[in-house]
């Protein structure tokens, strides 16, 4: 059984896949064969025939509209890249061997062939240079020639070319590419070009027909129809900041980059990948909305580089169990597992365990969709929050700082562990010489996790050896000892809280006992 991947839209630098038709187009085409060859059978009664062709007729016409004032905006993008490497020889080691072992052991070892390893290695490398090349989408959103596209059509490109409806090619300037949000801005040197107007894509509706433009598989001018299947896709693995528009319109490699519009023949969103086993279109697309692209284009636009807000907590999806835990009685809102040192988080009083179900008076339901919001914010913005803090509602100003880069470090567990069977890990205390192996801090207190069962229900929950539990249900531990008996008292729920952390931060794990 084939796997469903994800595969970015451009064509040429992604792998290319068979060609299907869009299943909007293609049933608006069965409708009208069926209609013309056995009209009584689609004939509703009382019905009138010609009618029902008028208003296919009147779609198609529609689209044939919207095509002949969104295409003359739409462009292709061509690109270039180089690679530079250094020719090598595949029979020979990659390092000299003598960096490795020493001269005198490597020709001992090596013999007759050390000294063609040491000539070999003494010979200056001719470097050599590969071009590849790819290909994308694009659309003009201003008359004076700047085009919006993806990240991973033109941010690694050393050469950009667009071509324009009316043949002309022109070397686009990268003015910006953010790779967050697969976001970039190109601009060629051209004026009184057209432009396709952007819409507000939060009005979007599911059921809304859209037509994504764009060249799949270098086919240029390529237009295809359908409906918006879903809004707010998160989690997707695209980008690190997903807000998705999914649709059913034919989407292929080489639509990355072009616009999705509406019926008005206005922009709301940039096709970017699809969800498919063999490559090609499935009837799963995504679209970046607009109003995201829109500020991502600003920025760029104003300094080259994108700046998004910062409050420093890991935030985590509030699940029944971890609702039945808190005693709330629903999912809405996100939970705070770990607020991070001099944070403006931190600074503003948020803390672990606080649940966010507002801010700026408006519902926090999903970590992805609060993630995206608080990004879209300038830093330096303040923003109120309300969050459900031992059951109570307070309500926290924060002032935003400008997100940095984050590095995440893989851990290791430790022996002379407590095993727990029944939960399938095994931990130890933290110690000292154990803090500083596992780099953390000395202040921390808790246990180790040194071993996880396959298939078992920590395994299931995500744990993983090195993680450090800090809380039961709420309770500080401190010591294995402690932990036990934190789990003793704990049964009789028949669920546990556990708070762990990692060089990734904090966060909220449950886990059901098995008796």
């Amino acid at each position: 059984m084939k796997s469903t991947r994800l595969t970015p839209t451009a064509h040429s630098f992604w792998r290319p896949a068979m060609a299907t038709f869009a299943l909007a187009s293609l049933a608006l085409t069965l409708s009208g064969m069926q209609l013309l060859t056995n009209p009584a059978a689609a004939e509703p009664a009382g019905g009138n025939h010609a009618q029902a062709l008028n208003n296919l007729r009147a779609t198609s016409r529609a689209f044939s509209a919207i095509e002949k004032t969104v295409s003359p905006a739409v462009v292709s993008i061509r690109v270039e890249q180089t690679i530079r490497g250094v020719a090598g020889n595949r029979q020979m080691p990659f390092n000299d061997p003598s960096e490795l072992f020493g001269d005198e052991f490597a020709r001992r070892f090596f013999g007759d062939q050390y000294e063609q390893f040491k000539q070999y290695h003494a010979t200056p490398k001719q470097p050599r240079k590969r071009h590849i090349s790819g290909q994308g989408s694009g659309f003009i959103v201003s008359p004076d020639g700047y085009i919006l596209t993806n990240h991973h059509v033109v941010g690694k490109a050393d050469k950009v070319i667009v071509r324009l409806k009316d043949g002309r090619e022109l070397e686009a300037k990268l003015i910006g590419s953010d790779q967050r949000s697969d976001v970039a801005v190109i601009k060629i040197d051209a004026k009184d070009l057209p432009f396709i107007p952007l819409a507000n894509s939060d009005r979007l509706e599911v059921g809304e027909w859209v037509l994504a433009f764009g060249s799949p598989f270098g086919l240029v001018d390529t237009m295809t129809a359908g409906i918006v299947s879903a809004k707010g896709r998160t989690s997707v693995g695209i980008a690190d900041y997903e807000n998705f528009i999914q649709t059913d319109a034919a989407i292929n490699p080489g639509n990355s980059g072009g616009p999705l519009v509406n019926l008005d023949g206005q922009v709301v969103g940039i096709n970017t990948a699809i969800a498919s086993r063999s490559g090609g279109y499935q009837g799963i697309g995504f679209a970046i909305p607009i109003n995201l692209a829109k500020n991502v284009r600003d920025q760029l636009q104003s300094d080259g580089t994108v700046h998004r807000g910062f409050l420093g907590i890991m935030i985590q999806p509030l699940t029944s169990d971890l609702a039945k835990s808190f005693g709330l009685t629903d999912t809405k809102g996100v939970l705070i597992g770990d607020v991070t040192g001099d944070s403006p988080a931190r600074k503003a009083g948020l803390e672990s365990g606080d649940i966010i179900v507002e801010m700026n008076g408006k519902p926090v339901e999903r970590a992805g969709a609060f993630r995206n919001r608080v990004a879209m914010f300038i830093p330096g913005t303040d923003v109120t929050l309300t969050v459900l803090r031992n059951g109570q509602r307070k309500q926290i100003t924060v002032t935003l700082g400008e997100l940095p880069s984050k590095d995440e470090l893989a851990r290791n567990g430790s022996p002379h562990e407590e095993s727990l069977e029944n939960l399938g890990l095994a931990v130890q205390t933290l110690t000292p010489e154990l803090a500083e192996r596992l780099g953390y801090p000395e202040q921390e207190k808790g246990v180790v996790v040194s071993k996880v069962d396959r298939g078992s229900l920590a395994a299931l929950a995500g744990m993983r050896p090195g993680v450090l539990i800090v809380e039961v249900n709420r309770q500080q531990v401190h010591s294995v000892d402690a932990f036990k008996q934190a789990l003793d008292t704990s049964r009789e729920k028949g669920v546990l809280l556990l708070l762990v952390k990692d060089q990734a931060g904090s966060r909220f794990i449950t886990l059901k006992w098995k008796e």
